[in-house]
């Protein structure tokens, strides 16, 4: 790989936050590319002590994800509350668990699929995302998705959405359709916790995980 000395250090820079401080190199005479973790534990124990934002200055637990590692199926928050924070688990409070039932109506359970967040920390008084803390720990994510390969990922919730996708637009409109993200499908429906506040979404979000069972779990 032939690059100049800036394109060098933003090569370096975005393997550092993709996979830590450790550096793999080629090994030339074996014709091989970079190493990086191929399973999620490996990768897991690579990134678990981040430093990149203030958030880890706060955080009682870094929150990886859960599930099955070869998951069709992964769902996306957009960061730990209070209880994953403390447990170290994402969506394990009221929401968490209105997510497994909503799950197992779809004969599913969290060990069919995987769940995890686009932020790994919890951000102070559960407030939305910085940009500045996406773009440090939406690399982790990608990396995620790369490992598990899944055939669709459901975004809970419009911040989850509009982060994922970059965009302003409403979940009224973001709902119905399949989008691409890190070359994998991606649906978007309620979060779990909007069910709660508002009983009235239930039904529409019922209506989006007949798709998800439909399309991607009766489909061969």
């Amino acid at each position: 790989m032939n690059l100049d000395p800036e394109n060098l250090v933003q090569y370096l820079d975005q393997t550092r936050q993709l996979y830590g401080n450790q550096l793999f190199l080629e090994d030339i005479g074996q014709g091989n590319t970079e190493t990086y973790p191929e399973d999620l534990d490996s990768f897991h124990k690579l990134i678990c002590n981040c430093q990149k934002c203030p958030l880890s200055q706060t955080r009682k637990n870094f929150v990886f994800g859960v599930g099955n590692p070869k998951a069709d199926i992964v769902f996306i928050g957009e960061a730990p509350g209070e209880q994953e924070d403390i447990q170290g688990i994402p969506f394990v409070g009221r929401a968490g668990k209105l997510l497994d039932k909503i799950l197992a109506a779809i004969e599913l359970k969290r060990d069919d699929v995987y769940i995890c967040n686009i932020l790994k920390c919890r951000p102070p008084k559960n407030r939305d995302p910085l940009p500045s803390e996406v773009e440090k720990c939406e690399p982790y994510l990608i990396k995620q998705l790369q490992l598990i390969d899944p055939k669709l990922i459901v975004a809970l919730g419009r911040i989850s959405a509009c982060t994922i996708l970059k965009t302003k637009d409403s979940l009224k409109n973001l709902r119905n359709q399949i989008f691409k993200y890190a070359g994998i499908d991606l649906l978007v429906t309620y979060h779990p916790a909007a069910l709660l506040r508002n009983p009235n979404f239930k039904k529409p979000a019922w209506e989006d995980f007949q798709i998800i069972r439909d399309k991607y779990l009766l489909q061969p």
